[in-house]
């Protein structure tokens, strides 16, 4: 997901400094973001960094919400399978690319420990998943799935796969699980799985 942002001075020190963000964060975490080091790397003066940002948990936050912001529009492919299979391709691809994989599994371990973070991680995915509802409201409306499917657990569903893969030691999601992703959920889908009616009851 190459970002795609508007220029002017701002956009290019913003973009600079964010991209900085990401790179200490794939090499060290967390904790190796520090805003002067984010400065340095980025060439632009600390006062900038400081005065705009002020702190790691904004830069995170920032940088989530411009890969929100940068993130492929969803797919129109015609039909929910059609589109579910991009999605799920998308994600894999995303996961298996060394620095996009590692960004985001560095994120993911970050939010266990930082609040903000996974605030702001929380943000990012209620940004996506806002985003990429359209595929499965659209299905719906074609008859692909019940009426009252509840689109985002569907992608949570088809997603959750591949993130439990790359975070659990495995290695990348690769195209196979991407398949098996969406054949899951596609299942699922027209099993009602997803709708009020089929809500788990505990007992």
């Amino acid at each position: 997901m190459a970002p795609n942002r508007p220029g002017g001075r701002t956009a290019i020190v913003r973009a600079a400094v964010l991209d900085a963000t990401a790179d200490l964060l794939v090499e060290s975490g967390l904790e190796g973001v520090d805003l002067a080091e984010v400065a340095r790397r980025a060439c632009v003066g600390k006062s900038t960094v400081y005065r705009r940002w002020g702190s790691v948990s904004a830069l995170v936050t920032d940088l989530l919400a411009d890969m929100a912001e940068t993130s492929l529009p969803r797919p129109d492919t015609g039909s929910l399978a059609g589109d579910l299979r991009s999605i799920a391709g998308l994600i894999q691809r995303t996961l298996a690319d060394p620095r996009q994989g590692r960004l985001f599994a560095a994120i993911i371990a970050a939010a266990t420990c930082s609040p903000d973070t996974a605030t702001a991680l929380a943000g990012f995915y209620r940004s996506r998943l806002s985003e990429l509802a359209g595929t499965v409201t659209d299905g719906i409306a074609r008859g692909e799935a019940p009426p009252d499917t509840d689109p985002a657990d569907v992608l949570r569903y088809l997603s959750a796969p591949l993130y439990h893969r790359l975070l659990t030691g495995n290695g990348p999601p690769e195209v196979d699980d991407a398949v098996r992703s969406t054949r899951a959920a596609l299942a699922a889908v027209a099993a009602g799985v997803f709708t009020a009616e089929r809500a788990p009851v505990l007992p």
